[in-house]
């Protein structure tokens, strides 16, 4: 045996093995990488939480007299947020059992993941159509400007992560994943579990933060 066959080892041989997780229990480069573009996410959404709430706090009347009664019209925006924390369940599931080396209960958590992401876009969507119905469109003054828009870029973000996450599912269902090798994986879910936390800060601030009236 030669000094250059020896000096491979099976990382080297694997077809995935850039993405191999450090033995020595170190960050890999797929989640340290995710990680420092989520907190530059971070920002961009604290961002937008400081402009609703210098907006809010500078108005006579919040939300203003017109559009007092939002709540009352959008029914599903509670089950919505239940859907989305129970993706997070499930996509933590996914990741345990890849972690396992259980790929078969890593791809049906995976699945359900996507599909509950899915359904919450759908009834985001639902819920757009309802507030145009009600007179609440981006054309209505600085409310609807604040709500489209932080709504809107984090709907974005979980369209973005439903594409994610499908492709580590394809990628799942080829068998590119094991125990050893998914950091892929770890990424994509680090992703998701930031697009939920962001959506129970948005529907806290829009749907449950009691209104102010007279220079609030």
């Amino acid at each position: 045996m030669t000094a250059e066959s020896q000096a491979l080892t099976p990382v080297e041989h694997s077809p995935v093995g850039a993405l191999a997780h450090d033995a020595r229990g170190g960050l890999s480069n797929p989640v340290l990488g995710m990680l420092l573009f989520l907190v530059s996410e971070v920002m961009f959404f604290a961002g937008l939480f400081a402009a609703y709430f210098s907006v809010r706090a500078a108005a006579p009347q919040w939300p203003p007299a017109d559009f007092g009664d939002y709540l009352h019209v959008f029914p599903l925006a509670g089950p919505a947020t239940a859907i989305l924390v129970l993706s997070s369940f499930t996509c933590q599931l996914a990741v345990w059992s890849i972690r396992r080396d259980d790929r078969n209960g890593f791809i049906r958590n995976l699945a359900v993941t996507v599909v509950l992401g899915i359904v919450f876009l759908v009834i985001q969507g639902s819920d757009y159509i309802m507030l145009w119905t009600e007179g609440l469109t981006l054309d209505s003054g600085i409310y609807g400007s604040t709500f489209y828009t932080m709504t809107g870029f984090h709907g974005a973000h979980v369209l973005g992560g439903v594409i994610m996450l499908g492709v580590v599912l394809y990628r799942g269902m080829l068998g590119q994943f094991s125990a050893r090798h998914h950091d892929a994986v770890e990424a994509a879910s680090l992703y998701w579990h930031f697009v939920d936390v962001v959506w129970i800060a948005l529907f806290s601030t829009l749907y449950l933060l009691p209104g102010t009236a007279g220079g609030g």
